[in-house]
């Protein structure tokens, strides 16, 4: 040891230096315990990630063990988590479809059970697998989107390679999609059962930029026995979308699709229908206010008829940041074409594709067709799990030769060609409570005060309420 430097300072020195160590380990712990946590759950199952388990210290509750099934001793990245969701909702609609399709008030529960298994191989592959069983009980009109008893909901195979110049990502097999608001495609999670798609997707994202496309087949669904849903070459779907992040985190995207479908039916056209479908979105937020712009255009043909077809949505707000619960005021105007001329050769009725209840109100009274639909609205949060939402809206055809539509773009019978532009009004108050990380709950209530048009057609007035309990593991 070199005589500058005293033994009796090391000596001293070392002890210091082991505890310095010691609450340096224990600074980097409590950061990783920071940036580390268990995922929230999500709508999607399939989206989660409980890779972060592989920690033990985030293991708190009683069945980790089986959201964090070790594949492999040597990789982290291999494991198997399984999961499950339960949906109870009660309805009660004063009239569907206005009470023109002399269906009565009804009241009824609709339950949703998912359960799924979630196979990591390694940090590149992954099978996602889950079945769904939608009952509808004591609902005396059942339809397609309200009950479809064990079926297979999801069933993929999944690739994602991470490098320096960007990351891809592809996945075949039975899977879903949703867009943006999911005005136009969506997952279908507001009614009970909810969309997929046979499909083939694939995935490019480098900085700023993300390229998307797949070719799929819609699932359509039928109710006879287990596992009898199917896909088949009579309904397609297929589209390629780029996404670019803007002035920052604002991002502007397009997607060009093709739809088609065999035997489609409209008031003024009937046979296969083909559609090329070009949209454009612009959404962001900045300086309290934020927005969502969207634009569709619909060419193509049904049968020998030509289409022509278009649409609109505009979501925008602006937050109170500074005030107690944070009130947003917010706006939303939607418009899309209906059929002008009956007869002349082309149609103009908009096809909203897969569209979500959601998005207007899960009284089913609103489609996204010929429509003039203008939503002024208020949001507030009470406390960190409370969300209150209540809105008025105001609703017209944008063409009297068309009819009035209902959820997804069904007619109301007696009302194209006549009557006025006036559809009616409608008054909407929804809560969304969060019990914990697990439970959720949900009321909404919907007043629609209905126009002469839809009086003359033998309809009235209508009200929706909806409860809804839905619990996650």
């Amino acid at each position: 040891m070199p005589a500058w430097i005293d033994t009796r300072s090391v000596r001293t020195l070392l002890p210091l230096l082991a505890i310095a160590s010691s609450v340096h380990a224990a600074v980097a712990a409590d950061a990783d315990d920071a940036t580390a946590k268990r995922p929230a759950i999500q709508a999607n199952r399939w989206a989660e990630d409980w890779s972060v388990l592989a920690d033990p210290r985030l293991r708190t509750e009683t069945f980790d063990g089986l959201k964090y099934i070790p594949l492999w001793a040597t990789d982290p990245r291999s494991y198997v988590s399984l999961g499950a969701t339960l949906r109870e909702r009660f309805e009660s609609n004063g009239a569907a479809a206005f009470g023109t399709s002399n269906t009565p008030a009804d009241s009824y529960l609709l339950q949703r059970l998912q359960v799924h298994a979630d196979v990591h191989f390694d940090e590149n592959w992954r099978a996602f697998v889950q079945l769904e069983d939608d009952r509808a009980f004591d609902k005396l009109n059942v339809s397609s989107v309200d009950q479809d008893r064990l079926d297979l909901r999801l069933a993929f195979i999944e690739y994602v390679n991470t490098t320096a110049a960007g990351t891809f990502k592809a996945r075949a097999g039975r899977q879903d999609f949703a867009f943006d608001l999911q005005r136009f495609v969506s997952s279908r999670d507001g009614p009970n059962v909810r969309q997929s798609f046979d499909a083939i997707w694939a995935d490019w994202e480098s900085g700023a930029w993300r390229i998307l496309g797949f070719v799929s087949r819609p699932v359509q669904y039928i109710d006879v026995r287990p596992f009898d849903d199917t896909s088949n070459d009579r309904f397609k779907f297929s589209t390629l979308r780029v996404e670019r992040k803007v002035f920052g985190n604002d991002e502007l995207s397009g997607y060009y699709s093709l739809y088609e479908r065999s035997d489609a039916k409209y008031l003024d056209a009937r046979g296969d229908e083909q559609r090329h479908i070009l949209d454009i979105r612009f959404a962001g937020k900045g300086a309290g206010f934020d927005w969502d712009l969207e634009a569709m255009g619909q060419a193509g043909q049904v049968g020998t008829t030509d289409v022509r077809a278009w649409a609109v949505g505009a979501r925008t707000g602006y937050t109170f940041s500074d005030v107690t619960w944070q009130p947003r005021i917010g706006l939303q105007l939607d418009a899309a074409s209906g059929d002008r001329h009956p007869g002349d050769g082309v149609v103009e009725t908009f096809n909203p594709l897969f569209p979500n209840g959601y998005y207007f109100t899960l009284g089913g009274y609103t489609g996204y067709t010929n429509l003039i639909h203008l939503k002024p609205a208020i949001f507030v949060n009470p406390t960190d799990r409370l969300k209150v939402m209540a809105a008025v809206a105001f609703q017209w055809r944008q063409t009297t030769a068309d009819a009035i539509y209902v959820q997804p773009n069904v007619p109301v019978a007696g009302t194209a060609g006549t009557g006025s532009a006036w559809t009616g009004a409608y008054g909407q108050l929804r809560l969304d409570y969060a019990f914990n990380d697990h439970l959720t709950g949900a009321i909404e209530a919907v007043h629609f005060a209905v126009g002469n048009t839809i009086l003359g057609a033998g309809g009235h007035t209508s009200n929706y309420l909806g409860v809804q309990l839905q619990y996650g593991w």
